[in-house]
């Protein structure tokens, strides 16, 4: 795997950036706390397997750790991806239609209460509350200098791809030009900004189902 040239961005350096986490974090974990068990039970009756899943994905720096969600497929369904047809452009994996999600993983994802257990990675600084898409290990195998950038900063459960379409937007290019865009117009008034935008999309549903 080649990784490019790395810069230090200012925000991996941010005290105010890092406290923003930290103290968000704690607050997506109360509320992940209180949500576990009706979560924790629809998945349970719903479909048979675990109630959390894990991936290896790539944060900053190209540095591998393991992103936790709530479970929203069958379980055999990485090995089953091959068989589902791509509707994205470029390095990215989205089917409208897949039909390894399940009844319950479907209302998870247009809640996005399936990603309350990634503020757990905030915590442990592995992720950002505001950040890049966290990319996949078969996406990054495919990464030239210029998309390595999208990773000089922490990936984030929410950013500039989340508030401008979610699930709608299928053009990796488009993704990697979003997570570039924000490493430019970084600041933590910007980060809080885009926190905003996304309760307001999660809640509007804007692009997620």
């Amino acid at each position: 795997m080649t990784i490019g040239y790395y810069y230090p961005h200012p925000s991996t350096r941010s005290f105010v950036k890092r406290w923003f986490d930290i103290v968000g974090s704690l607050v997506g974990l109360l509320i992940l706390a209180i949500a576990f068990l009706p979560i924790a039970i629809a998945i349970k009756l719903d479909s048979p397997g675990p109630i959390f899943y894990s991936q290896k994905r790539y944060g900053l720096y190209g540095k591998p750790f393991r992103i936790w969600k709530f479970r929203s497929m069958i379980e055999e369904a990485d090995i089953l991806k091959a068989f589902v047809p791509n509707q994205a452009q470029g390095w990215l994996f989205k089917n409208d239609n897949d039909p390894r999600i399940t009844c319950v993983g479907r209302f998870l994802r247009c809640t996005s209460l399936d990603e309350l257990p990634q503020f757990w990675n905030v915590l442990l600084g592995e992720m950002s509350l505001v950040g890049t898409r966290p990319p996949t290990a078969d996406e990054v195998v495919h990464y030239s200098p210029y998309h390595w950038q999208r990773l000089n900063v922490k990936p984030g459960i929410t950013g500039e791809w989340q508030v401008s379409g979610r699930s709608v937007l299928k053009d990796f290019e488009a993704v990697v030009a979003l997570d570039l865009h924000y490493q430019q117009q970084w600041h933590p008034w910007y980060d809080l900004k885009i926190v905003f935008k996304t309760i307001y999309v999660v809640f509007a549903r804007i692009g997620a189902c």
